[in-house]
């Protein structure tokens, strides 16, 4: 288990070491951050003492290093568009964002895995075959139309739920929460619908997926031979061995939820850190483009990592291939 262990952290340090470079050639390449700090009166003096203060006379590899540390440090420098620190603008809004993908989350398992059940034990009935057909429209809808129509349904013509914004949110510390106040729980319910969608239908698809499979194995058999209850079978035999795969994939899809939320918060005025990175892309604002990649990109690797290393602890076999090949590589 340690050589295992070790393998997957150098695996992920490796990748976003990768991740580090690609935001450190956007942060160095499109555009020069002098001229977009600076007005156009600056002096020639000014500019040369910003670029020195900022180590852009440096060479690249040292530039490069300096980079990496600096954002192991949490250091990612200052938004040119805020004036502010990056990381102090992107621990404000990930609060948002979370709280967001918490909720579609949330929906997409609440909801994912009845509907999953009832259409692999009813796959033959006119509902479980209509809910197949809108399962279908749901994966193939992009989340910004839905988002659009929610809006002019229940915003605009039946005026029931917010169209933007978070509404009220509280202060917990550094930490604020809108799941504490009535306006900030009615803001949720369409960003929060909208994301969970996609997830949804991924959880139903697989969750039926698994259950067939499931439904056709031995021990299913065995479990109807010994007389006991269909309900027994299907939630206390068959869904149980079903859950794995959806736990992991559920794991794995939170980080595209925190990835491609930009879109929804886009569309709902959302202030999470897609949104914050929408408006970097609009204004060039290059540190803070290079800090979300990276932070996005460091949630990725750790989800990886952690259901790699789950994987390892259920299944032992996996530790025995990986020690395997790397002494086959010796």
């Amino acid at each position: 288990m340690p050589s295992f262990l070790l393998k997957r952290l150098l695996n992920a340090a490796g990748v976003m070491l990768a991740v580090a470079f690609l935001a450190f050639l956007i942060f160095r390449f499109v555009g020069d951050p002098v001229e977009l700090m600076l007005n156009e009166q600056a002096s020639q003096a000014q500019r040369d003492e910003l670029r020195v203060r900022l180590g852009l006379d440096k060479g690249f590899v040292l530039q490069f290093a300096t980079f990496v540390g600096n954002a192991l440090r949490g250091d990612f420098g200052i938004s040119y568009r805020n004036q502010q620190d990056v990381f102090t603008l992107i621990a404000e809004r990930f609060p948002a964002t979370f709280e967001l993908v918490l909720v579609a989350t949330f929906l997409s398992l609440a909801i994912g895995i009845p509907l999953g059940v009832y259409t692999a034990i009813k796959r033959d009935s006119p509902f479980a075959k209509a809910l197949q057909f809108i399962s279908v429209l749901g994966v193939s809808l992009p989340s910004f139309a839905l988002g659009i129509l929610f809006i002019l349904l229940f915003s605009v013509t039946l005026q029931w739920l917010p169209a933007f914004g978070r509404g009220e949110v509280v202060q917990i510390g550094w930490w604020s929460t809108g799941l504490l106040t009535p306006s900030g729980r009615l803001a949720l319910i369409l960003p929060g619908i909208t994301l969970s969608l996609f997830q949804i239908t991924l959880v139903m698809r697989l969750v039926r997926a698994e259950m067939l499979e499931t439904m056709r194995t031995d021990f299913i058999r065995f479990a109807r031979a010994r007389g006991l209850p269909s309900r027994s079978v299907h939630f206390s035999h068959a869904l149980r061995n079903c859950l794995m795969p959806v736990i992991t994939v559920t794991g794995l899809q939170i980080g595209n939820l925190i990835a491609f939320a930009l879109v929804t918060e886009t569309v709902f005025q959302w202030p999470g850190m897609g949104l914050l990175f929408v408006q970097a892309v609009t204004f060039v604002d290059i540190p803070v483009m290079a800090a979300y990649l990276i932070v996005v990109s460091f949630i990725f690797v750790s989800l990886n990592t952690a259901v790699d290393l789950l994987y390892a602890y259920v299944d032992p076999r996996l530790r025995e291939d990986a020690v395997t090949g790397a002494a086959n590589a010796r």
